[in-house]
């Protein structure tokens, strides 16, 4: 289900599109109509007032909490169905993040992601997008949105981009706190900047070695690393918040001396910051953690080079979640018991 689905369903019960706003507000931030200091007959027509609970039982049903797998380092991944029985990831990232998903499966086909092994699935609606985050809102605040759990948000350009507007807005969330990654797609690059939410951007580059690239990443675009920096960067540079580049660390892959010197060429005079994630291992692939101590001397290395390293935890490391993981237990051995959900109060 599309954004604009729901505004077509209340546009034919007469609102208007600041009535529209008003009730896709209260949804998007998680509060209840009932919790406005306004009464609800002073703000929305009688006919929509009347479609309420079938509306808020169509909202909740988009998506629902299937299992919640909290990890010591304050995240918390959380295995989430979607009304026709197929599952996505969303991850409660400490300091009030989300990841959301985008897509059930994807495209790519990283070979060190659990999530492409079974190719694209289907698309996941805008307003199943904006019921992820509504629905992590109801177990703590989220005042970031990051697109970087289950699929390219550049092959679900329409989607992502409706649901960024409206959390750009009405989601009241901060257009730099709102980040699109993708590994490289034209469309997001042509497409970005027209938005009226613009967010931020992040690059998964995960080597500067184009031959590389191609085999990590076999149906990415050809473009090479140095070229999609330049494309990004550029969209980075208008929006004046810094591209972000996504560097998963795979042991004896993208660790080798020879990268971090042309990772220092390549980011050399970039507007531009690396975010450093040691590998999250997945069972039956060939690829391995690197130690965190061999970690942390890379990124200090290059910070020493004069490029902003930051060295991330990949979230939920010791529930061994990585992206696609829980999806692909629950799909095995039909685990995950449902989860009840209580509304967290919060003021209007």
């Amino acid at each position: 289900m599309r954004i604009a689905d729901l505004r077509q369903r209340l546009q034919a019960l007469g609102a208007l599109p600041v009535h529209q706003d008003r009730v896709l507000r209260h949804w998007v931030q998680a509060k209840p109509m009932e919790a406005s200091r306004r009464k609800i007959e002073h703000f929305l027509p009688q006919a929509v007032r009347d479609d309420l609970p079938a509306l808020m039982a169509t909202l909740d049903g988009l998506v629902r909490l299937q299992s919640e797998h909290p990890a010591e380092d304050g995240a918390a991944r959380l295995l989430v169905a979607l009304n026709d029985g197929q599952t996505v990831e969303s991850v409660l990232l400490p300091r009030d993040g989300l990841c959301v998903s985008t897509q059930v499966g994807c495209a790519v086909g990283c070979r060190f992601c659990m999530t492409g092994r079974d190719g694209l699935l289907r698309q996941v609606g805008s307003a199943e997008i904006v019921a992820q985050v509504a629905l992590a809102r109801r177990l703590r605040p989220v005042k970031k949105v990051v697109f970087m759990g289950m699929g390219e948000p550049a092959h679900n350009l329409d989607n992502v981009l409706e649901a960024i507007e409206l959390l750009g807005t009405l989601g009241n969330i901060g257009h730099k706190n709102l980040v699109f990654s993708t590994v490289g797609d034209e469309r997001a690059f042509e497409r970005l900047p027209q938005g009226r939410v613009k967010p931020a951007l992040a690059l998964s580059l995960h080597t500067t070695r184009a031959d590389l690239r191609a085999e990590l990443l076999p149906r990415a675009p050809r473009i090479a690393p140095a070229e999609l920096m330049d494309r990004a960067e550029a969209y980075a540079r208008a929006t004046g918040y810094p591209l972000q580049v996504q560097w998963t660390l795979i042991e004896g892959v993208n660790d080798s001396d020879a990268e971090m010197d042309a990772l220092v060429k390549l980011f050399q005079g970039r507007y531009a910051m690396l975010n450093m994630i040691p590998y999250n291992a997945v069972p039956d692939l060939p690829y391995q953690r690197p130690a965190w101590e061999k970690a942390a001397e890379l990124a200090r290395r290059l910070h020493r080079q004069g490029v902003l390293t930051k060295l991330r935890h990949s979230a939920g490391q010791d529930v061994d979640g990585g992206c696609g993981q829980l999806r692909a237990r629950q799909a095995a051995t039909g685990t995950g018991v449902p989860v009840t959900l209580q509304r967290r109060p919060q003021a209007a």
